[in-house]
């Protein structure tokens, strides 16, 4: 399906309206006026693009703003913003990679902080001997805050059974949990404080929840500087400025959103009917029907979802976005259809 503007709430498909509830625009702010207005604003200052190394003698100040701003929502010592969320776990990955003895991955844990020959963390259901034996190594762990087709966050408490003669790096791809969840959106990174975590590594897209093309990488200040002193990073053109800017200035309306879209999963919550048929949890914006022939019963009702390949897993993608943005309306329609049908 191919459409001509920006999928919001609504979009037209072969001059048809359609409800969407799909994407990733979790706080709807790139169709958000104010927030258009803030990036049009810094545009003018900052131009549409900067293609000069990060590390280069003209500094330029947004950068500065932006990633404050983003270690003070984050909770973090410092942050890094980059191009792209992919970008950050590759490069994240790159720079531990002479760091560590062993890679170990979580279930569904997104290509953009896979390691080459790194190990599943589980075997079964059981963790990986590998994790319990007597070897003293440096060990560096990776997942996906809220993993696909999951709709609360990994249990780290786990990894208080991985023995002390390992030293533990955590490196968590927040991509679909920063401005979601945690105190107005600073996701679950601030949250996790395990003694047998030597170090903790956040690493997100800003083109989801944020609304802006570009990545940042969050930890303490030593590993950041490690990032910003890195061959890749050196070489390579930042996130634009203008964007690095707005995310500085939109605080209000980030707040805002994540306040609306708390009150619609509030909603959802209060007339959903709960069954094994539907995966839904009351602080995070995406449901998982198991609902046999449901795509077909919403194009009926003139409603579409999410549904493709996902690469971590061996079925379709198939789920339910409710955004900021969505009416009340709209979530009647949604959870009337799937009130009448999992049954």
């Amino acid at each position: 399906m191919k459409v001509n503007q920006f999928p919001d709430r609504i979009i037209e498909i072969d001059n048809e309206t359609y409800l969407y509830f799909g994407g990733t625009a979790y706080l709807g702010l790139p169709t958000n006026k104010k927030f258009q207005k803030l990036l049009i604003k810094n545009i003018l200052q900052w131009g549409t693009a900067y293609g000069s190394s990060r590390n280069a003698n003209i500094q330029l100040t947004a950068y500065e703003n932006g990633e404050r701003f983003l270690a003070n929502y984050i909770e973090a010592d410092a942050t890094l913003t980059v191009s792209s969320g992919m970008l950050a776990g590759k490069l994240v990955i790159e720079v531990l990679t002479p760091q560590t003895d062993c890679f170990f991955h979580f279930p569904d844990t997104h290509p953009a902080i896979k390691a080459p020959n790194s190990l599943p963390f589980f075997i079964g259901n059981q963790l990986n001997p590998r994790l319990l034996d007597n070897v003293t190594e440096k060990i560096t762990i990776l997942t996906d805050a809220v993993p696909s087709f999951h709709v609360k966050p990994i249990d780290f408490s786990v990894l208080n059974l991985i023995p002390s003669n390992k030293e533990i790096t955590l490196v968590i791809d927040e991509s679909h949990s920063l401005g979601i969840l945690g105190t107005n959106g600073c996701g679950i990174y601030s949250t996790i404080d395990l003694p047998s975590i030597k170090r903790k590594i956040m690493i997100a897209s800003l083109g989801k929840a944020f609304g802006l093309t570009g990545g940042v990488i969050a930890s303490d200040i030593d590993f950041i500087n490690q990032m910003a002193n890195h061959d890749t990073f050196v070489s390579s053109a930042g996130m634009n400025a203008a964007f690095v800017q707005t995310i500085a200035d939109a605080e209000k309306i980030y707040f805002t959103q994540h306040q609306k879209l708390k009150d619609n999963l509030n909603y959802i919550d209060t007339h959903l009917i709960k069954s094994k048929a539907v995966l839904f949890n009351p602080n995070y914006p995406l449901i998982y029907p198991e609902i046999e022939g449901i795509n077909e019963i919403f194009t009926t009702n003139k409603i579409i979802v999410t549904n493709f390949k996902y690469p971590t897993d061996s079925k379709d993608l198939n789920r339910i976005v409710a955004t900021a943005n969505h009416k009340k309306e709209d979530l009647d329609k949604i959870i009337h259809i799937l009130n009448q049908n999992q049954f």
